[in-house]
């Protein structure tokens, strides 16, 4: 057993070392990226991907990697669709810059001039937020705050807009940065007021027919029907599988588009050739500089080749400084999906990676590859530093749901009958979810706005119960009941920070 654990410690090393060894940088794309790719989706277990590098307003690479779906033989090609998730806000920011350069908004306008429903749960900062302060994240809610109420539910956009007028600020406004895919939602239904038209009309009329983006589709219904589109991934139980793609649409301008390497190259063609194609002005410039520059400061940055950098937000964009260059940039994610789109202005250089599961970092490895390729930076094996920062994580996740599953089998009672943990809960802003009892001291949650979605719960004795919700996107977790003079008060409900981060308090009230 060591020999054999020895040979192969001895494989992969001389295996990581020999790539090392092969790769030029100065040749990286043309020579080498190929390989690292397909390398990568190996050792990432990625279905599917799409890679595009655009430079000096040429395509100098569009390939599609890996297949649809697992256990398919139908293969990505450029045109294939992939889910784009935030990348999206790009679209949506670019869009109402387009509506100020045609004199019929201001970005500066107050945001009840167009929605005079609109609110926060500050009065006066409700009067006071601006388009602007949608695009940017500055309303004072905590990144993705909010967002299991909002995201993959059955809330229509106005209820959205509503709800977060609900939703208590974590900081006072405009004094913190954090990510808010409502406000973007809020954002664009500013659109159709101005317009008349839909979010989703006005960015196939003003942006994906003028840029020659046929395949793309703005709302994330129309995925499914799609005939030339991936799959979405995600691992269960240490396994990669399929699952549904999600409905989103309530949150469209937030990341509900689906898009192609081909596509998308001409979107990123365009920005970085000042909103022209050819001769022919398709997006205007005031616009495009408009989304670039910075309105609020996220925070610093620590890369991987020792660099500290600064990180800032403009609309719907993320701006860094690296290696003396400057970046606009965004990632994506939505279930089974990881993006990331990539522009260095001065450079005239972009870069677009599209990946068919949300458990990689190489959508994010990949582009600082690619950059420091053509930065002549050394080669620095990014994907596999990743990797065992990935697989690091894993393992710490997997004792702990070790430790879950083995008090589980030690088949420990709750502390009270377990009727007295069913019946109906309430949370201000999420509303209502219910609590039934299933086989034995099981129980099921079923919550008002995840029609299509419950939750499992195992006892592991007190008033502890594990969790494991029918959307893997959504994680597990363990909730504990509320308990006063022997009757049970509440609950709290945690999913997984990709979908938000901070936990709801439900009351039982039944």
């Amino acid at each position: 057993m060591k020999k054999t654990l020895s040979i192969i410690i001895i494989f992969l090393c001389c295996t990581t070392f020999c790539f090392a060894q092969k790769v030029d940088r100065s040749k990286f794309i043309k020579d080498s990226l190929d390989y690292y790719i397909n390398r990568a989706l190996t050792n990432w277990r990625i279905p599917g991907a799409a890679v595009c590098i655009v430079k000096d307003n040429k395509i100098v690479w569009m390939k599609g990697y890996g297949i649809k779906e697992l256990g398919q033989a139908a293969k990505v090609d450029i045109n294939t669709l992939f889910m784009i998730g935030s990348n999206t806000k790009a679209f949506t920011a670019t869009s109402l810059a387009i509506l100020q350069s045609q004199n019929k908004l201001s970005l500066d306008d107050k945001v009840t001039k167009y929605l005079p429903q609109f609110k926060l749960d500050d009065a006066a900062a409700g009067q006071m937020a601006t388009i602007k302060d949608l695009l940017c994240h500055r309303l004072g809610f905590q990144t993705f705050q909010g967002d299991f109420t909002f995201y993959n539910t059955n809330l229509t956009r106005e209820q959205v807009v509503q709800k977060l007028g609900e939703e208590k600020a974590a900081y006072p406004f405009r004094t913190k940065w954090g990510y808010t895919n409502a406000a973007f939602l809020t954002a664009g239904q500013i659109i159709p007021v101005v317009t008349g038209k839909p979010w989703e009309d006005f960015l196939k009329e003003n942006i994906f027919a003028p840029l020659g983006m046929i395949n793309t589709l703005a709302l994330s219904a129309d995925m499914p029907k799609s005939l030339d589109r991936t799959v979405p991934h995600t691992l269960i139980d240490g396994r990669l599988s399929p699952i549904p793609f999600c409905q989103i649409d309530a949150l469209a301008p937030a990341g509900a588009i689906s898009s192609s390497v081909n596509d998308l190259s001409k979107w990123v063609l365009a920005l970085l050739n000042d909103g022209k194609v050819g001769a022919r002005q398709v997006i205007p410039l005031a616009a495009i500089k408009a989304t670039r520059e910075p309105q609020d400061i996220v925070g610093s940055v620590s890369h991987l080749n020792g660099e500290e950098s600064y990180e800032l937000y403009g609309l719907g964009w993320f701006l860094q400084d690296y290696a003396g260059h400057h970046l606009v940039m965004h990632d994506g994610g939505v279930n089974g999906y990881l993006s990331s789109v990539t522009l260095v202005p001065k450079e005239h250089l972009g870069i677009i990676i599209l990946t068919n599961t949300d458990q990689n970092d190489l959508f994010e490895a990949l582009r600082w590859e690619i950059m420091d390729a053509y930065f002549k930076m050394p080669f620095r094996n990014y994907s596999d530093t990743y990797l065992g920062n990935f697989k690091a994580n894993l393992e710490t996740m997997d004792a702990i749901d070790k430790k879950v599953r083995d008090t589980i089998a030690m088949n420990r009672p709750p502390a009270l009958p377990v009727t007295a943990y069913t019946g109906k809960y309430i949370n201000a802003l999420y509303g209502t979810m219910e609590v039934t009892q299933g086989e034995g001291n099981n129980l099921e949650m079923r919550f008002e706005h995840h029609t299509r979605m419950y939750a499992l719960l195992k006892p592991l004795g007190g008033n502890r119960f594990a969790v494991t919700f029918s959307d893997p996107t959504l994680g597990k977790s363990v909730f504990p009941f509320h308990v006063q003079n022997g009757a049970v008060t509440g609950v709290v409900v945690k999913v997984a920070d990709f979908v938000e981060r901070d936990p709801y308090e439900f009351r039982k009230v039944r």
